[in-house]
C-alpha cells in the first residue's frame, strides 16, 4: 500500500498497535514480523492471513491446545550446520530435537478432520514433509542430558570403560594417601581438592616438605599447600590421557553426526519458520482477543461498511479504565464516497476518522478489526492522511502553505483505490478565501472518485455536500441541554459548531456573546441555529425511537410469557385429559383380565366338576350383574345368619368373608398383601383389606 506521507502510520497510531502485537510474541520470527508489519493489497494474501488468525481465535476461545511450544532462536545453530567440517555440541542437539519434535506434534495435530475444519492453518505446513529420521540419528548419538552416549561408538565405549576403571584405582589410592597423612597430621581441615583438572592434597604448609609430590600452589593465607602426592602422579596422567582421548572422540562423533544431518539443514529451517509463523498467528489471534476483533466480510474492491466500528486503543483504554467507548456505524460507496463530519470541537471528529483508517490498515495487515461481523470492508490501494498542524519551519511553510501542498499531491495522486482523511479542510486561512479552495478540493477528489472522510466547520462544505454527487454529511451528536459532546456519529445531515453554546459553557460574559451574535451575517446565525434546532429535534426523535423499541421489544417479551403460560395450561389440561381416559382405559383392562381369568376357572371347574348346576350358576352370576345388588343383599342376610365376624389376624386356615360379594371361604395361601381363598371349588387372589375372619354360628333347633 502506498503512504501519505510517510508519518501517515504514526499518525493513525498503527506503530502503537504493532507494538502491542509484538509483546504477544514468543520467537524472535514472529517479533520481527509484527515490528516490521505491512500492509497489503492482495485479497489472497489478506484473506489467509485473516482466516489464519480467525482460526486460532477460535482455538483459543475454545480452550484446545495447539502443540506449538517451541520459542528457542536456533538460526545460528542451523546456520552452523550447513557448514561443511562445523561441529554442534550435545546442548545445541537437543534444542534441534525439540523443534524436530515440535514439528512432529504439529503435524499429528493436524489429522484429516482438523485439516477440513482449519484449512487455513493447515497451509503454514501444506508444502513441508516430516521426518522423523532427524530426531532417530540425534538419540542413537546423544542421551537425554545432552551428553554423547557411551554407545556412540566402539573406540568411545572402550576409553570410556577405561577411564572409569583408573579414576576407581585412583580413588582408592588418593583415599590410602590421605588416610596416611591424615594420621600423620600433616592435612588440613579440606583434606582434598582439584588443581588443573588433577586430584591434590591439602597439607599445612609448614609439613610440605614431609609429602613427597609435586607442589601445586598455596592457599592466599600460605597456610596451606596443595600438593599431588607421588603415589598418584602416573594414575592421574594416565586419567588425563584418556579424558582427552574421549575429547577427541566425542567430538569427531559430534563432527560426524553434524555432517550426516547436514542434508537436513533447509528442512530445519523451514520447521523453525513453521513455529515462528504459528507463533505469529498465535499473537494475532491473543490481540484479536483483546481488542475484540472480529473477521469482517471482505471484498476486492473500494468499498466501506462498518458497523459499530471502535477505535481498537481507545476500546483498550476505555476497557482499563472501565469506560464505555461509542462505536461508529458508516458507509462509504460508490453513491457516497466521501463523508463531511462537522460538529464541535472535542466532540470525536478525528477520532471517528482515524477509526475508520486504522481499522483498514489493520485489515489490509492481516489482523482481525474490532467491527461487526456483519460490516463488509474493501480493498485500498492508496492511504493519504492530513491531520493537525503540517508547518514546516525547515522550509518555511507557513501551516496553510503546507495544507495547500499536501493537498496537491492528495489531488495529483487520487484515484478510485484511494482513502483519505482530512482534518479541517480548508483551515488555516481567510474563511471565505479557504471555504472556496476547500469546495475546490473535495470537488476533485470527488471527480477522481476517491474515498475519504473530511471535518470541517465551513457552512459552505456542509451546504456543498447536500447537492454534490458523492459527498455526504455527517454530525457529531451534541447535548446542548448539558452542553457535553456525546462522540456518536450521525449521518446524512450536517452538525453545528455550537460556537455560542460552548462560549456560554465556558462562562464568556453575556454582553460579549450578543455582540458576537450581531456581527455575524443574519443568514449565517440562522443557518446555525436551524443546525442546532435539527440536531436536538433529531436527538429527541432517536430517544423516542429508543424507547418505542424498548416498549416493542416489551410487549415482545409479555407475548412471548402470555403464550408460554397458555400453552403450559393447554398441555396441562391435555396430560389431564389423558391420564383420565388412561385411568378408564386401566380399569376397563383389569375388569377384563379379571373376566378372562374367572372365565377361564369356569372352564376347568365344568371339566373337573360333577356338579354341573353349581358351575352354570357361577357363570350366570359372573355374566348377569343386572340383579346384583339385589342378590348380593339377600347373600348378605343369609350370611350374616349363618356366621359371626370376629376381629383377628388372618392366617392360613382361616374362615374368611370377603366384604364384596359376602362369600366364605378358606384362606389356603398368604402372599404379602394378598391371599389365596378357596371358595367352593374356585381359589381367588383377594387382597386382606377385603377379607374379615368369620366363625360359623350354631344352628338353632327347631321346634
Amino acid at each position: 500500500m502506498r503512504l501519505y506521507p510517510e508519518t501517515a502510520l504514526t499518525q493513525l497510531e498503527f506503530d502503537k498497535v504493532r507494538t502491542l502485537l509484538e509483546s504477544h510474541c514468543k520467537t524472535l520470527h514472529a517479533r520481527e514480523k509484527a515490528a516490521q508489519l505491512r500492509i497489503h493489497t492482495r485479497k489472497e494474501y489478506i484473506q489467509l492471513a485473516l482466516q489464519q488468525t480467525f482460526e486460532f481465535k477460535s482455538i483459543l476461545q475454545q480452550a484446545q491446545y495447539f502443540p506449538n511450544d517451541f520459542t528457542l532462536p536456533l538460526q545460528q545453530e542451523l546456520r552452523l550446520l550447513g557448514i561443511p567440517g562445523a561441529l554442534i555440541t550435545g546442548e545445541q542437539w537437543l534444542q534441534i530435537r525439540k523443534l524436530s519434535e515440535n514439528t512432529a506434534n504439529i503435524f499429528r495435530w493436524f489429522d484429516t478432520e482438523r485439516r477440513q475444519a482449519f484449512p487455513a492453518m493447515a497451509e503454514v505446513i501444506k508444502d513441508v514433509y516430516y521426518e522423523k529420521t532427524i530426531i532417530e540419528m540425534i538419540d542413537e548419538v546423544i542421551d537425554e542430558q545432552g551428553n554423547v552416549k557411551d554407545n556412540a561408538s566402539p573406540d568411545l565405549q572402550k576409553i570410556r570403560m577405561s577411564l572409569y576403571r583408573k579414576r576407581n584405582e585412583l580413588r582408592r589410592m588418593f583415599e590410602k594417601v590421605i588416610a596416611k597423612l591424615a594420621k600423620a597430621g600433616y592435612t588440613a581441615d579440606i583434606d582434598e581438592s582439584f588443581s588443573n583438572g588433577r586430584r591434590v592434597v591439602a597439607v599445612f604448609s609448614e609439613h610440605k616438605r614431609q609429602v613427597k609430590g609435586i607442589l601445586h600452589g598455596e592457599s592466599d593465607s600460605r597456610k596451606t599447600s596443595f600438593i599431588e602426592p607421588e603415589e598418584t602422579i602416573d594414575l592421574n596422567n594416565t586419567v588425563f590421557a584418556l579424558e582427552h582421548d574421549e575429547l577427541k572422540e566425542v567430538q569427531r562423533i559430534l563432527r560426524q553426526l553434524t555432517a550426516r544431518l547436514s542434508v537436513y539443514a533447509p528442512l530445519l529451517s523451514q520447521y523453525l519458520l513453521i513455529s515462528g509463523e504459528y507463533d505469529f498467528i498465535r499473537a494475532k489471534a491473543k490481540l484479536a482477543i483483546e481488542m475484540n476483533g472480529q473477521l469482517p466480510e471482505l471484498s476486492d474492491k473500494a468499498h466501506v461498511h462498518l458497523i459499530n466500528a471502535f477505535h481498537p486503543l481507545l476500546l483498550l483504554y476505555n476497557k482499563t479504565a472501565n469506560k464505555p467507548t461509542i462505536p461508529v456505524t458508516l458507509t462509504l460507496d460508490e453513491q457516497s464516497r466521501i463523508l463531511v463530519i462537522s460538529g464541535p470541537n472535542a466532540g470525536g471528529k478525528t477520532v471517528t476518522m482515524k477509526t475508520i483508517g486504522l481499522n483498514q490498515l489493520l485489515l489490509q495487515s492481516g489482523l482481525l478489526v474490532p467491527v461487526s461481523p456483519d460490516s463488509q470492508m474493501g480493498i485500498f490501494k492508496q492511504l493519504f492522511i492530513h491531520i493537525g498542524d503540517t508547518q514546516n519551519l525547515e522550509f518555511e511553510l507557513s501551516t496553510y502553505s503546507s495544507h495547500l501542498l499536501h493537498m496537491k499531491s492528495f489531488i495529483e495522486s487520487a484515484n478510485g483505490k484511494t482513502l483519505f482523511f482530512i482534518d479541517e479542510l480548508g483551515s488555516g486561512s481567510d474563511p471565505n478565501l479557504g471555504g472556496a479552495f476547500a469546495e475546490v478540493i473535495m470537488e476533485e477528489l470527488a471527480r477522481k472518485h476517491a474515498y475519504g472522510v473530511v471535518t470541517t466547520h465551513y457552512l459552505n462544505l456542509k451546504v456543498m455536500a447536500n447537492h454534490t454527487k458523492g459527498i455526504i454529511n455527517g454530525a457529531m451528536q451534541f447535548d446542548e441541554v448539558n452542553l457535553q459532546p456525546m462522540y456518536k456519529l450521525i449521518v446524512g445531515k450536517p452538525g453545528s459548531s455550537y460556537t455560542f453554546a460552548i462560549a456560554e459553557r465556558i462562562g464568556l460574559p453575556q454582553h460579549l456573546i450578543n455582540r458576537a451574535r450581531k456581527l455575524v451575517e443574519e443568514d449565517h446565525f440562522k443557518l446555525d441555529r436551524l443546525l442546532n434546532r435539527t440536531e436536538q429535534d433529531l436527538q429527541q426523535l432517536e430517544q423516542e425511537k429508543k424507547q418505542l423499541h424498548k416498549l416493542l421489544r416489551e410487549n415482545d417479551r409479555l407475548k412471548k410469557e402470555m403464550e408460554v403460560v397458555m400453552d403450559k395450561e393447554r398441555h396441562r389440561q391435555q396430560v389431564e385429559l389423558l391420564k383420565q381416559q388412561n385411568r378408564i382405559t386401566e380399569d376397563r383392562l383389569v375388569y377384563l383380565k379379571d373376566m378372562e381369568r374367572k372365565l377361564k376357572q369356569i372352564v376347568l371347574d365344568w371339566k373337573k366338576s360333577e356338579n354341573k348346576q353349581e358351575v352354570i350358576k357361577n357363570l350366570q352370576h359372573l355374566l348377569f350383574k343386572q340383579k346384583e345388588t339385589i342378590v348380593v343383599n339377600k347373600l348378605a342376610k343369609k350370611v350374616d345368619l349363618k356366621y359371626k365376624e370376629l376381629n383377628q389376624q388372618i392366617v392360613i386356615g382361616s374362615l374368611v368373608k370377603l366384604r364384596k360379594n359376602y362369600q366364605v371361604g378358606e384362606v389356603k395361601e398368604i402372599r404379602g398383601k394378598r391371599a389365596i381363598v378357596q371358595i367352593g371349588l374356585l381359589p381367588m387372589h383377594v387382597d386382606l383389606s377385603d377379607l374379615v375372619v368369620v366363625e360359623k354360628l350354631e344352628e338353632k333347633p327347631t321346634s
